[in-house]
Parts: structure tokens; sequence; C-alpha cells
């Protein structure tokens, strides 16, 4: 007789993540394992613990292809805004920003600002406990961690600069790499990729600024850095089969088309696995995921490229308090409100008719690289002081006020600074543009930013919203196609060891009950609490009652909407994922 199976999942209706026709099976798990998958009930009394899943569906655990969840696994290993919605797998060292090499102050002051983590908290954090400076380090600091989901990272390009080239050369756009820096950045990376890191995350969008003191305002290291030093690092990438993720150049979209022929197989050379962000409909560039799509579906098809642009399946909906926002980045006159701390002194140079003036003749510009489509008219204020504001649009309180909406947006900012709280739909507005380019094949799922912009934005639930979409009336694909491209195809494309279920694969699974999915308010607001960042309030997602069980390496981390007892204290959960099938030296 074997030995008691420490889980037997009966009649589930099973998706294994391969997209092959779902079908009524039990599922048995040892040691963190599936021991056996059986369309015949297996006796109950054979596993240590029984889950009744009948009319459950069954799937691989959803993987999430870009956070910024490098400071939180320092703070809250558990990751339970994810977990909590089926996510079992996490990539972190997103957009050239890891926690790998810098020292602490560094790495505190290329993440912080860019990703709308409070420095007060993070910086000391890092100084408490960062005592790595290269990736083994790094690694077996993860191992150490009472993990959530599994972790699978980058090498951050922006860290990896700072650490060779310090940071203050890093941010000078008249400095270069010497010849030997390029050579310990090349050694870095191959040791990397040797360690199982993915690959290298850039970034070319000079939006994303540095915090801290020291070089505030300064555009992220790998903002800086010429062709030549991508092309070295890049071709390192193609070399060792890793992988390349980035950002294009928000204010010249055009540099897309250097990424598409970096990953292209020209000249006999092997493809380079890339994946940038973002595939949306956004309403201030409409049409413009069609030509991106045309163009990379011609040089995946005809000039051999391996790219993959990361598409979210829900509406891109932010918010604000006051001007604390990334989207204010995009031109001067928000930027320079932003690189300022001090409320007195945003609120003096607010109250500048120069500056609003400024201001206003960015806001109207509607040509040049933006995200934000600078319509006050759809900024819809949703707390505030003054309840009777609540519910109205910047735009309706301007002509109420018989003014400019940018005189009055700056207005309320200086009447009610962060107080002001107020929210806008950015892309993936239009359901018919979010289901063609959820299907489109240079599209990878994915792109929650989980672990980011904790007060603008938060899709942790993207797994939930994909699926409800294959199950609504007038479904965008198949629930076996929505699964397959939330796990498996995710899973053989970064070539990891997950988003399948077979006899002897990991046991990371999710358990959804259809019916709620189907009736789920998927997009409703929701804060809670994050105790480790000074009890600050994070924007979150609540689809209480669609998943009913999240099991992670065998074990139950989220049961019935609520976390084990041991989700981030205990190490039985969560591991290093390692990129396999990497290609030797």
């Amino acid at each position: 007789m074997h030995e008691p199976y420490d889980l037997l999942i009966r009649r589930a209706i099973l998706f294994d993540g391969t997209g092959s026709v779902r079908y009524v099976a039990d599922v048995a798990v040892h040691d963190g394992r599936i021991a056996t998958i059986s369309a015949d009930p297996l006796p109950v009394d054979s596993a240590k613990r029984v889950i009744e899943a009948d009319g459950l569906w069954l799937t691989p655990g959803f993987i999430d292809i870009h956070t910024h969840y490098d400071a939180e696994l320092l703070l809250a290993p558990g990751l339970q805004e994810s977990v909590r919605h089926g996510v079992t797998t996490c990539m972190v060292g997103s957009c050239s920003i890891s926690m790998i090499y810098c020292d602490a102050e560094d790495a505190s002051d290329i993440f912080t600002r860019v990703e709308s983590i409070p420095r007060e908290f993070v910086l000391p954090a890092l100084r408490r406990i960062k005592t790595w400076n290269d990736a083994s380090g790094y690694i077996a600091h993860l191992k150490s961690l009472p993990l959530g989901p599994n972790i699978a990272s980058y090498m951050g390009h922006s860290d990896l600069r700072t650490a060779v080239m310090g940071l203050a050369r890093a941010v000078d756009p008249k400095e270069k790499p010497t010849e030997a820096e390029m050579q310990a950045m090349e050694q870095h990376l191959n040791e990397g990729i040797d360690q199982g890191l993915l690959g290298l995350s850039g970034m070319t969008n000079p939006w994303d600024k540095v915090d801290g003191d020291r070089y505030r305002s300064a555009a992220l290291p790998s903002v800086y850095a010429h062709w030549r030093e991508y092309r070295r690092l890049h071709r390192l990438l193609r070399r060792r089969g890793a992988i390349l993720q980035s950002a294009p150049n928000l204010n010249n979209p055009v540099n897309a088309v250097f990424y598409l022929f970096t990953s292209a197989s020209l000249a006999m050379r092997r493809s380079l696995k890339t994946t940038l962000i973002t595939l949306m409909d956004v309403k201030a560039r409409p049409g413009l995921d069609r030509i991106v799509s045309a163009g990379t579906r011609f040089f995946n098809r005809w000039l051999g490229a391996n790219f993959r642009w990361q598409a979210l399946p829900q509406p891109f909906q932010v918010y604000a308090d006051g001007i604390d926002f990334i989207i204010f980045e995009e031109f001067p006159a928000g930027e320079a409100a932003l690189h300022l701390k001090r409320d007195f002194d945003r609120n003096k140079l607010f109250a500048d008719p120069d500056y609003r003036a400024r201001f206003k003749a960015e806001y109207q510009r509607k040509w040049g690289g933006r995200v934000w489509h600078r319509d006050f008219g759809d900024a819809h204020v949703i707390a505030c002081p003054d309840a009777s504001l609540v519910g109205k649009t910047v735009k309706q309180i301007a002509d109420e006020r018989g003014e400019h909406e940018v005189n009055t947006f700056l207005d309320l900012v200086i009447d009610y600074g962060r107080s002001l709280r107020w929210s806008t739909l950015i892309a993936n507005h239009n359901p018919a543009r979010v289901a063609a380019n959820l299907n489109n094949d240079c599209a990878i799922i994915g792109f929650s930013d989980a672990g980011a912009h904790l007060r603008n934005m938060a899709f942790y639930n993207f797994g939930i919203c994909m699926l409800q979409l294959a199950s609504q009336q007038q479904a965008i694909m198949t629930p076996e196609k929505a699964v397959w491209r939330l796990t498996g195809e995710i899973a053989d494309w970064y070539g990891i060891d997950a988003g399948k279920l077979f006899p002897g694969g990991r046991a990371d699974m999710v358990l959804i009950d259809p019916d709620a999915l189907r009736a789920a308010k998927v997009g409703e607001y929701a804060e809670a609490r994050f105790d480790e960042l000074g009890g600050l309030l994070r924007v979150v997602n609540r689809n209480d009652g669609v998943v009913k069980n999240v099991i992670i390496n065998g074990n139950i981390a989220f049961e019935n909407d609520q976390p084990a007892s041991g989700l981030g204290t205990a190490s039985v959960f969560g591991r290093f994922l390692p990129r396999i099938g990497r290609t030797a030296q």
C-alpha cells in the first residue's frame, strides 16, 4: 500500500494548462508534486486531506509576468494580495530595477519614486536586510524567505549599471562605461544566468525618475545607455538563450522598432526572446495598438523575431492623490512638481501664473509621447474633504466655477493636497480592442505591476478578469485557451517549471467556482492596510467567493478568501524558480 497522499481533490473539472479540453478528474498530491490524475474516483481514505470539488474548476496557478514585488518581498514575503487571486508564481526585477548588485541607498533611489513606494520604509529595510551584492547572494536570500508564491527574477540593467559605474556616472548622459566596466557587466549577467535568472530587464522611457536627494529626478540609469551598450548585453542574452524585458521610449515610440530588430534572427543569428510593456488600446493614442501588433506579427513571422507585448485583460483604471502619480512625469510642468518633496514648495509653484500657463500649454498639447489622455473631463473625484465635489469630474467643477480645468485642478491640489483623490480610465476602455489584443499571438498575458503604485492601481486579479471574459455569454475565447494563456503558454515561453498539471509536476493549483466567477464584479474599488508600510491604504481587488482554494507546493495557501496561518511566515509554499533550458556559455 502506498503512503497516504497529502491532499486529494475529488471530481474537479480539470484544466491542465495545455489548452486541452477540460474533463472531470481526481488529483492527488504528495510531497509538493502531483502524484496522480485519475478520471476514475480515488478512495477518500487514501489521503490526509480531501477537498470535494464537484463543479469547481481546477487550473494551474496563474503566473504574473510583470511585478515590482522586489521591496515587498523583503517586508511581507507572503504576497497575499496576489496569492488570494490564484497567482502562484511571480516575476520580479522588471523594468531595469532589481535589488541584486546596488548598495541599499542606490537600490532604494532607483526603485521608490518610479514605483511609488514610500522611501522612508524601503530604505531602512534595505539597510537592515541587504547583505548581498551579487546574483548568488540574492538568490540565496530569496531561498531563505518564507515565500508565498514562487519567484523568478530578472537582473535589472539600472541595478547592474549603477553597481559597476556608480550612480553618479550611471545617470550622467556624458558618461559611458569603460571597456573594463562593460566586461564587468557582461560577467555579472553571465553569472546571473548561470544562477537561473530569467535574463535582463531594461528601460528606455525617460519618465521614470530617481528618488532621494543626491540625483533626484534623473532618469533611471538604463535610460542613459547607448544602443551599443544595449547591443553587447543583448548579444550575450541571445547567446545564452535568455530573455530581454524592457519598456519603449514613450517620447519616441519608434524606438520599439529597434527592439523588434533586436529580437529578429537576422544574418543567421538566433532570435532573442523579447517582451515589452504594453499592448493596450490607449485613449491618448487611438489605433496605436493595431499598428504595433501588425508590425510585431510581421517581424515574428517573416524576420524570425520572438517578440511578445504584455497585455492586461481589464480596464486600466488609475487613481491619484492630488498630483502624486507617475503620469505627471510625462511633461515638464508635471515633472517639476513631482521633483519637489514639500507641499509648501509645490503649492507655491502651483500658484505661480507662469507655471500655470506652462502646465496648461503642456496639458493641451496633443502631439508627442504620452499615455495620459490629459482630459480632466475624464477625471472623477472619488474622495475629498469637500463632500460636494465627490462624484464630479474636475471639468464639471471648473465649469461651475467658470474657470479653466487646469486652474481648477491646481487650486484643488493647493486646497486639499493628497486628500483630493481622483480616478481616470487611461486604456482598455474598448471591450472589442481588449478582446482582440488578448487573442493576439504577439501578446503574452500579464502586466499587473503588482507591488508598485500602491495608491494608484490594482490588477492583482488579472487572472480572474481573463477567465471571466472567457466565461461570459459573448466569450472572447474558450476557458481552455484562457487558462493556457495564463499558465502553460507563459511557462513554456519563459522556460520555468510551472503552469501545467501532470503527474510528477508541481502542485501549484487554483480551485475556482465558475458560477461565482461569472457573477463577480471584478472592477470594484477596494482598499486594504499594508501594515509593513506604516498602515498605508493600498488599492486592492476583492472578488470573494470566486477562488475557493490556492495550493502552492502542495500546501493550501488560501481557502475561502482567508490566508493559511503560515502564509508569509512558514517556508512551505513558494520557491525560487530558476529558468530552465538556458544555453551554456
